[in-house]
């Protein structure tokens, strides 16, 4: 299975200015994030972000907010799961009512219930990877998401509790990608007008 890049919707998790300086790795971390940030704007994904406990770890880090300008929707949270708070209700637009009085409708006249999300592929990166990012994904999960986490662009402040994340993830269902997996599989091909500027960005 393949990432499509019209089901597709990115949530950045938690890079925020007090929380990274303590993240191993976490140079790479960012600019692996901002790779994703950067190919989700040009190829018109919706993008969101997550700022845990934002007056104690402040702001998203400028390298992001850079890439995204005001392309993403900021969302605040104080539990460590994004979804626990109301994230899931952004990623899963209520459905639209059925128009009329369905009801006096034969069966073949009437419109069917719209099924799920229009974007039910989520890819998840962030920091810690054990902690606030894992607990989103495994609720994404169990909100019947497609959730695909992108191992070069998370961290922990060790190494041992990130690899110990994806190892649970992994179990749970969650596939597990690289930058350059989901970047080239958004573009799936040489002639994607938007190839070479993302190209350029792993270069």
């Amino acid at each position: 299975m393949l990432l499509e890049v019209e089901e597709s919707q990115l949530v950045l998790v938690d890079y925020q200015e007090r929380l990274m300086p303590a993240i191993a790795g976490a140079q790479e971390v960012i600019a692996n994030a901002t790779r994703l940030a950067q190919a989700a704007r040009m190829l018109q994904v919706p993008v969101f972000v997550t700022e845990q406990n934002a007056p104690k770890l402040g702001p998203t880090v400028a390298e992001l907010r850079t890439a995204l300008g005001d392309y993403a929707r900021v969302f605040p949270k104080m539990m460590f799961s994004a979804v626990e708070e109301g994230l899931g209700e952004w990623l899963q637009p209520p459905q639209k009512p059925v128009q009329g009085n369905a009801r006096s409708l034969p069966k073949h006249l009437q419109k069917p219930a719209v099924q799920g999300p229009e974007r039910a592929s989520v890819v998840l990166a962030g920091c810690e990877a054990h902690v606030c990012l894992l607990q989103t994904a495994l609720d994404l999960l169990e909100d019947e998401m497609d959730v695909w986490v992108v191992v070069d662009a998370c961290g922990s402040r060790s190494d041992r509790n990130r690899d110990a994340a994806f190892d649970r993830l992994a179990g749970a269902g969650v596939e597990l990608v690289t930058t350059e997996m989901v970047l080239f599989e958004w573009l799936r091909g040489a002639e994607h007008p938007n190839f070479k500027p993302i190209q350029a960005l792993i270069k």
